[in-house]
């Protein structure tokens, strides 16, 4: 007699045998009698394994599990249905399943079958932490037992893994089936997928990108098998990521060149947000236009709209994001979401078009829409960047105390950045002091670099080096931005010894050898003789036809304008005509440019000593530097150095070569850095449009610096408040005063305040055309804002007074010489 849990557990499994024996063996049935009790017996048979199952469960969820079957297991009849009933049970932990799956292997009246095996591969791929040794294992028993693994099969084990993190126990899997299963001519080309997935998420982009090739490089068009849609989806993010963009074509184009093209909404929108964002925006919008012709599934949804104004802000067309947005929420059927507003946002206030940023923060309000960091940073930053100061300080307050929104390192850095640049010096310095006090989570080595740049440019570098090794104290890295601002100060000062006692504050391991050895290997190359008698080589192509250079000539056959052609638009129900237009547009002219205007602006220093950019960095720091004393030969000198070494330069490049050719009067040789500039770096940003106005006005060429103004607004772009001063500068010394008057109106109905600059040359050219009148206006104005004058604007009032007194002089000459006449 059995005693305890185990045997009761064993008196009932062998009641369940007991239940099934007067249909196996007691009695002997003929076929006819076989068939009149077919359906009892099966009836029976279903409750007898239903009986034995649960026995089973019962015994395998106890202490001890499997063992429990161990000593009486024999008596046990197996059979595939028991034993699939079993591992479908949801009570029973997958590892106990395993124990029951090897405890079944080795009956000597049982083989598990393919559904068996494959049942357990679900128990364990759909288990929270599937092991990859349990299923080598169970690939190793189906070997075996000469059971053929399916693809579908093992597209479930690779799929497991990879929901779960264990990419490389995928691709261990995926190994061991190749190179030790019988055959695999049998498994679907469809089973990769997944190891495309596991491989670009492993960041091996490389291997994933042949697999994908391999499948398609089939030769037999009929049995081409193309990864699903999610393993393509995650090829072309991984793409993305890496900024891999030949290959990101590649992929795209061969996807469309098949005729099974399994891009679902997804795809089409990762498509559409990466083509467009590399500014290839032909494309992204015919992507947009076969979607809208889909239908269905396919049809844009508020992701797709989403990144469209992003790639359309992101290239500098943020009037026309603004009509998107307009069209998105009238006839689209779908709702701007946080992240629509917070593009738009961005767009607007980093093209100066703050008053559009703030119409539409505050209908993200109305919407009950909660207003981000983000969000409040951008808005911050476009009123600083748009000189208004107060709106930005009430701004802020907001922020803080009424949305209850955290200001972030970035909140403060934006602040103090934009109180120095509006001539709050005292103010900017206060509140980085004051935020030091409260700790390093209220400054990082950001805050620290733009104080320190700003401090550079008063020539307060004493205060600066100790502003470096208090950084150095708080554990913030001295980057080479930092190092840069330094030592262009250490120059100008004529102080380059001074180098050696900014190295003793660095601690970076990295950043000073390679600033020594960049140096050394620098000046070495600078000593041989330069052979040019004028101050700069001739590396760049001289121009004589400017026009021709700036492409101000117009098709005749080719809209170029940018302007809203209602004969385009040929659906006027369609949900999206703007966005209909645009895409009839570049299938029509494919020709037309969108990458002219970058609304990002060029940085001198691209990352923070990374290895992969360092060199251009340095060569930039450095060419600032010769630039900033002048000389411009050295200057030419490094850039023929460094790209005859094969480093490619970035946009601040250019842009301050051409600035220096402009400064010194080579207008011609810098037209030829502008056409050299076009042929390697596109688009040109806002500071290469203003050293365009610059030497135009110089030269006197107002009318094309009009031109250039046209040209510029057409291709998208915007006016900053320098490229204001640069305009009114250039045609108020044309005499195009009405013109000048008119872009200070413009200015400041584009929601930017004028500054001290440009209240001084508004000044300074109605003075010295004797429109004084108009200059006192102007100058009561400047004191009205509120805007506090410089010692530039004392010498032109001092040039104003003497005009002034010349004009009461001749006055008084021309009343006295009647009286004092005799006759």
């Amino acid at each position: 007699m059995r005693h305890g849990p185990r045997g009761r557990r064993m008196a009932m499994l062998h009641r369940s045998i007991h239940l099934l024996q007067p249909f196996c063996s007691r009695f002997r049935f003929t076929e006819a009698e076989k068939a009149a009790n077919g359906a009892k017996a099966g009836a029976a048979t279903e409750l007898g394994n239903l009986l034995i199952v649960a026995s089973i469960a019962k015994a395998l969820s106890k202490p001890g599990g499997i063992y429990s079957l161990e000593k009486d297991g024999d008596s046990i009849p197996l059979s595939e249905d028991v034993v699939l009933q079993v591992l479908r049970r949801g009570s029973i932990d997958a590892a106990k399943k395993l124990d029951f799956f090897r405890w079944c292997s080795f009956r000597p009246n049982y083989k598990h079958s393919a559904g068996t095996y494959t049942q357990m591969f679900k128990a364990i791929c759909f288990s929270s932490h599937p092991h990859q040794n349990d299923i080598l294992e169970l690939v190793a028993s189906m070997k075996r037992d000469g059971v053929v693994l399916d693809s579908s099969t093992l597209k479930l084990i690779l799929d497991g893994f990879i929901r779960s993190g264990k990419f490389d126990s995928a691709l261990e899997v995926l190994d061991y089936v190749e190179r030790d299963m019988i055959s695999t001519s049998s498994l679907s080309l469809d089973v990769y997928s997944p190891v495309v997935v596991a491989l670009v998420r492993k960041n091996q982009i490389s291997i994933a990108l042949s697999i994908f090739f391999k499948l398609l490089d089939s030769p037999n068009e009929n049995s081409l098998v193309i990864p699903d849609a999610i393993a393509c989806n995650e090829l072309l993010v991984g793409l993305k990521k890496a900024v891999m963009k030949d290959e990101f074509k590649q992929v795209f184009n061969k996807l469309r060149e098949t005729k099974l093209y399994p891009l679902d909404i997804w795809g089409y929108n990762i498509c559409i947000h990466t083509l467009g964002c590399w500014g290839d925006l032909s494309t992204a919008l015919s992507l947009f236009k076969e979607m809208k012709e889909k239908n269905g599934s396919f049809s844009p949804d508020l992701c797709t709209y989403n990144s469209l104004i992003h790639v359309l802000c992101l290239l500098g067309k943020v009037k026309d994001a603004l009509i998107v947005w307009e069209e998105l929420k009238g006839s689209s059927g779908h709702e701007p979401d946080a992240f629509t507003y917070r593009i738009l946002i961005q767009g607007c206030a980093k093209s100066y078009r703050i008053n559009d940023a703030m119409k539409i923060f505050s209908e993200m309000q109305y919407n009950g829409i909660r207003g981000e960091t983000v969000v409040y940073n951008s808005l911050l930053d476009g009123l600083m960047k748009s000189r208004k100061l107060m709106e930005a300080c009430d701004l802020f307050e907001k922020m803080v105390d009424d949305d209850g929104v955290r200001a972030s390192c970035w909140t403060y850095n934006i602040l103090i950045d934009g109180l120095y640049k509006n001539g709050r010096e005292e103010a900017a310095y206060t509140m980085f002091s004051d935020l030091k006090r409260k700790g390093n989570n209220f400054v990082d080595g950001v805050t620290y670099s733009i104080v320190i740049l700003h401090l550079c440019r008063e020539n307060k570098v004493e205060e600066a080096l100790k502003l470096v090794e208090e950084m150095e104290a708080r554990g913030f890295m001295v980057d080479l931005v930092t190092v840069t601002s330094l030592v262009i100060a250490f120059y100008r000062r004529g102080q380059w010894d001074w180098t050696d006692r900014l190295m003793k504050h660095i601690r970076d391991g990295n950043l000073v050898p390679s600033l020594l050895k960049w140096r050394s290997a620098m000046e070495g190359s600078m000593r041989s003789p330069q052979s040019k008698k004028r101050d700069f080589t001739r590396m760049f192509p001289s121009v004589s036809d400017v026009s021709e250079i700036l492409n101000l000539s117009k098709s005749s056959d080719t809209k170029t304008d940018g302007a809203i052609h209602v004969e385009d638009v040929t659906d006027e129900w369609s949900s999206s005509p703007y966005m209909d237009m645009l895409a009839n547009q570049f299938t029509h002219n494919s020709q037309h440019s969108w990458k002219s205007f970058s609304l990002s602006k060029g940085v001198r220093v691209m990352s923070k000593g990374d290895d992969s950019s360092f060199d251009i960095d340095m060569m930039n720091t450095y060419l600032s530097i010769f630039l900033a004393k002048g000389k411009l030969s050295l200057a030419c000198k490094l850039f023929e150095i460094f790209t005859n070494m094969g480093i490619d330069p970035v946009s601040y490049t250019y842009n301050s070569i051409m600035s220096s050719f402009v400064k010194k009067g080579y207008f011609k040789e810098a037209w030829g850095v502008l056409q050299t500039m076009g042929e390697t770096v596109n688009p040109a940003d806002i500071a290469t449009y203003n050293v365009i106005i610059q030497g135009l006005g110089k030269m006197g060429r107002a009318d094309l610096a009009d031109a250039v103004l046209d040209k510029l607004m057409k291709e998208g772009g915007f006016l900053d408040i320098v490229m204001y001063n640069t305009l009114i500068n250039a045609l108020g010394k044309a005499g195009r005063f009405d013109e000048a008057n008119k872009l200070f109106q413009q200015m400041k109905m584009s929601g930017i305040n004028p500054d001290v600059v440009t209240y001084n040359t508004l000044i300074e050219v109605h003075s010295k055309a004797g429109r004084l009148k108009d200059a006192y206006k102007f100058l009561k104005m400047m004191l009205d804002a509120g805007c506090v004058p410089n010692h530039v604007t004392d010498t032109t009032l001092d040039f104003l007074e003497k005009e002034i007194e010349k004009v009461r002089y001749k006055k008084a000459s021309i009343i006295r010489s009647p009286i004092d006449n005799p006759s």
